[in-house]
């Protein structure tokens, strides 16, 4: 590569009931379309190592509502697709950068979905990873429960009990059940953690993404009607959980074929969150189906 890419900046932008906080790394000269990489409840911390490769074109960066550095005004309260889907509107209008390439992992992949139903012309490709999307899974009633069921735990009995139920149930393979769904979480101590509970509710993912995201329901007649170019990817080693059966549901609705990644689900992270999968690998699977 011959381009070069400036440091990142750091800026925010006001969005009701919000602060975001989002970064930019411009690169010196590119025709390309800006490239945003997004997750949701990760921030833009979670994306260092993927954003390294991409050089030749700017790089954009955010923390969603709630998470990280960008504040929210009730931080109690649940943060729904479509409210992501605004910000992620408002956040492409002040880049004046539209339409823009869209990388999505999880629930970033449902507020992308979400952002494309409500506002086609931002986005010229999306690829969306692994949205959990339990609302459209053959098994959904099994699968919803489950959802709701970590939820409970973390109301109940914090943020320990709730990660340790969410490891369990997200790292299941095949059809959810109706007897998985319905045991109870596993001890955190069998993950290395203490069972404490600080009183806190506000967790990004538990208290305020979990519930709205795996519950949300497509508009997938918008979808197949939008100029945008969605194309479903999924981790070749997370075959059969639940997000990874998301993206072959949506795919079928939208009568393509996901595209197969390296790794798993947070495959294309290099240590961040002390998580590691085949980013280079992943940053070269993406630029070969972004320039397709």
């Amino acid at each position: 590569m011959t381009d070069l890419m400036t440091e990142a900046t750091t800026h925010t932008l006001d969005a009701p009931g919000a602060v975001l906080t989002y970064d930019v790394r411009r690169a010196d000269s590119s025709s390309a379309p800006a490239l945003l990489l997004i997750g949701s409840p990760m921030g833009a911390a979670g994306f260092g190592t993927l954003a390294g490769p991409f050089t030749d074109r700017t790089v954009v960066t955010y923390d969603p509502r709630g998470v990280e550095r960008s504040e929210k005004t009730d931080p109690a309260s649940p943060s729904t697709p479509d409210d992501h889907a605004d910000d992620l509107h408002r956040l492409i209008q002040a880049l004046d950068a539209g339409p823009v390439d869209i990388f999505a992992s999880s629930g970033g992949a449902v507020n992308a979905l979400a952002l494309v139903s409500r506002h086609p012309d931002d986005v010229r490709t999306l690829v969306a990873h692994e949205p959990p999307l339990a609302s459209i899974l053959p098994d959904r009633v099994a699968a919803l429960a489950a959802c709701r069921a970590i939820h409970d735990t973390y109301q109940r009995s914090g943020w320990e009990a709730g990660m340790a139920h969410f490891i369990a149930l997200v790292s299941h393979k095949g059809p959810m059940t109706d007897e998985v769904a319905g045991q109870p979480g596993p001890e955190p101590a069998m993950f290395g953690m203490p069972a404490e509970d600080d009183g806190s509710r506000i967790d990004p993912l538990f208290g305020q993404n979990l519930i709205t995201s795996t519950h949300y329901e497509p508009d997938f007649d918008a979808l197949r009607a939008a100029s945008t170019r969605v194309v479903m990817a999924a981790g070749v080693e997370s075959e059969g959980e639940m997000a990874n059966r998301g993206a072959y549901a949506v795919a079928e609705r939208l009568g393509t074929e996901p595209v197969v990644f390296p790794s798993n689900h947070g495959g294309f992270l290099g240590g961040e969150y002390g998580q590691q999968g085949e980013p280079g690998a992943f940053a070269a699977k993406l630029r070969q189906v972004l320039t397709l």
